[in-house]
């Protein structure tokens, strides 16, 4: 079986799975969606994803049955009914073994917990195929919508890399499932980001890149173990926008983007770059609304 093949596959049964989580889901019924044998299927499935069937499909419905437990008034009962789960007592035994902590403590706390967010196989090794390197070569750019925002003073939570300067050396550094712990912070005020610290916000011996989630100055929340939490001024970042690309083909739109951006002026505009007032950030690459970074600008004294 060609590797592609394979990808593809698991991309299939990957589908079926966020279609279907809600739903009882056999080996059977992901076989019959790969059209091989539960025995090969669950092979090749392991072999990219690095679970078994079950261990993904469990470790997903607890994730989303966490972040309803976190936004949500449900009892602890009909979330478990929702995620297939058959008892309270059945439910609390694998959130606890997950998350090191029951639903009924977390429900109460909510503390941030390293929720299991599976990348799409298929982008993922298209990723690889492409790397980063092909990034910022395709000269043919679409529109790019610029906007000028206020953030207010708030908090940064972040995990730092080593020596990471973009997301592919993050990842091979710190490993791709950062986000988890990040989109489980209750407070955070926007989603989470990927951000290129200035210099007065890198410690030594870490990363120029690291990704992180913004939260309420005033935040008394946990912090996981081996993230930092800093403070960010209020601030003004030109935000970009480009226009919605095929999902598999982020890189171009990621490339076309930071052409724009090497040449833009935000003096013709009444405004100066201030790298040294907040992180550059990133936000995770969708299709549908294009491609969004924002770097920190002052307002240009006339």
């Amino acid at each position: 079986m060609e590797r592609w093949d394979k990808i593809n596959t698991v991309q299939h049964m990957q589908d079926y799975i966020k279609d279907h989580i809600e739903d009882y889901i056999s080996l059977r019924m992901l076989a019959d969606e790969a059209k091989y044998s539960p025995w090969y299927s669950a092979r090749i499935f392991k072999e990219l994803t690095g679970k078994t069937p079950f261990e993904y499909i469990r470790a997903l419905r607890l994730s989303k049955a966490a972040i309803k437990l976190r936004d949500t008034d449900r009892r602890i009962i009909d979330v478990a009914f929702d995620f297939v789960f058959d008892s309270h007592e059945g439910f609390t035994r694998a959130f606890s073994k997950q998350f090191g902590m029951t639903p009924k403590d977390y429900s109460k706390r909510t503390p941030p917990i390293q929720l299991f967010m599976p990348y799409s196989i298929r982008d993922y090794y298209l990723r690889l195929q492409k790397g980063e390197k092909s990034m910022a070569k395709n000269q043919n750019t679409n529109t790019v919508f610029v906007q000028v925002i206020e953030r207010p003073a708030r908090k940064l939570i972040l995990k730092r890399g080593i020596k990471a300067t973009h997301y592919f050396e993050y990842c091979d550094e710190v490993g791709c499932d950062i986000w988890g712990m990040l989109t489980s912070v209750k407070e955070a005020i926007y989603e989470p980001m990927g951000v290129w610290l200035p210099n007065n916000m890198i410690k030594p011996g870490t990363s120029l890149y690291a990704q992180g989630v913004e939260v309420p100055v005033n935040y008394e929340g946990e912090i996981p173990e081996g993230f930092d939490i800093i403070d960010l001024p209020p601030c003004k970042m030109m935000v970009f926008q480009g226009q919605p690309f095929d999902d598999e083909s982020f890189e171009d739109a990621i490339g076309e983007q930071w052409e724009v951006m090497k040449s833009y002026n935000p003096e013709l505009y009444g405004f100066r770059w201030a790298d040294e007032d907040a992180p550059r950030f990133q936000l995770e690459p969708i299709g549908y609304r294009g491609y969004i970074e924002a770097r920190p600008v002052r307002q240009v004294n006339i």
